[in-house]
C-alpha cells in the first residue's frame, strides 16, 4: 500500500503575511498595501459618519493609510485578534484620537506625542478609546456595513472577470440580478430566451453562479483573517451588517 500524500499546508492569507512580516518584508508590505487599497471605502464611510465632507474625509483617509503603510504599530499587532477588519477599525480610532490630541496640544502650545497604532481588543473596555460616545455604535455599524458591501462588490468584480475571460460576459450580465437576493425585473424565462437556453438550463446556471459567488466571497473574507476557521463566523457577522 502506498503512503498517503502529505497534507498541503494552508496558503498564507494577506493578513497572515502582514502579521508574520510585521511590515519588515517586501511581501508583507505588498500584502498590507493590497488590503488597504481594497478596504479604503469602509474607512472613508466611518470618517464621513463623523460629519466631515467628502474632501476632508478623503484627505484624512489618505493621511491615515499613509501612516499604516509606513508600518507604524504592526510590531504590536496581535495575531490572536485574527481579523484585519478589527485591526483597521481600532487603528483608525487611535489615529483619530491622536489627531484630536494633536489639535488640543497645539491650542495649548504644547508638543506632540504620537500614540501606538496597535488596535485594542474589541472587548477591552479599559482601552483609552472606550470613551462615552453616542455616535460610536452607528459609526462602527456603518464601517462594518461598508466593509460587507466592499466584500460583495469585490466578489462580483472577480466573478465578472472569470465570465468575461470565459467568453460568457452576456450570460453573467443577464443572470447577475439573481446573485444578490433582489427581485429581478425580468423572469428566468426571459433570461432563457435572451441567452438561447432552456429555462431548466438557466436555473442550473444560476445555481452554479450562486455557488461560485459564495466561494469567491469566502475567499475574499479569508484574505482578511489569520485563521481560516474564522471564515464562517466572519461571514455571519458581515451578513448581519447588511440587514
Amino acid at each position: 500500500m502506498s503512503a498517503a500524500p502529505p497534507t498541503a499546508p494552508f496558503a498564507p492569507t494577506r493578513w497572515t503575511l502582514v502579521l508574520r512580516a510585521r511590515g519588515e518584508s517586501a511581501e508583507g508590505r505588498a500584502a498590507l498595501s493590497e488590503l488597504c487599497e481594497a478596504y479604503y471605502q469602509p474607512v472613508l464611510r466611518f470618517l464621513r459618519c463623523e460629519g466631515r465632507d467628502e474632501d476632508a474625509a478623503r484627505e484624512l483617509a489618505h493621511d491615515f493609510f499613509a501612516r499604516v503603510l509606513a508600518g507604524s504599530g504592526f510590531a504590536g499587532a496581535d495575531p490572536e485578534r485574527g481579523r484585519f477588519r478589527s485591526y483597521l477599525l481600532g487603528a483608525l480610532k487611535h489615529f483619530l484620537a491622536d489627531q484630536r490630541d494633536h489639535a488640543a496640544r497645539l491650542k495649548r502650545g504644547g508638543g506632540v506625542t504620537l500614540e501606538s497604532l496597535d488596535a485594542p481588543d474589541e472587548t477591552d473596555t479599559s482601552a483609552g478609546l472606550a470613551v462615552a460616545d453616542p455616535g460610536a455604535v452607528p459609526r462602527d455599524a456603518a464601517f462594518d456595513r461598508e466593509w460587507a458591501l466592499t466584500v460583495m462588490e469585490r466578489a462580483l468584480v472577480a466573478l465578472q472577470k472569470e465570465f468575461d475571460e470565459g467568453g460568457k460576459a452576456a450570460q453573467f450580465e443577464t443572470l447577475k440580478p439573481w446573485l444578490m437576493g433582489d427581485t429581478p425585473e425580468s423572469s428566468q424565462a426571459d433570461a432563457a430566451r435572451r441567452l438561447d437556453l432552456t429555462e431548466g438550463a438557466v436555473k442550473v446556471t444560476i445555481h452554479r453562479l450562486r455557488k461560485r459567488f459564495r466561494e469567491v466571497v469566502r475567499s475574499n473574507i479569508a484574505q482578511t483573517l489569520a485563521d481560516p476557521a474564522l471564515v464562517d463566523e466572519e461571514l455571519r457577522h458581515l451578513v448581519e451588517a447588511l440587514v
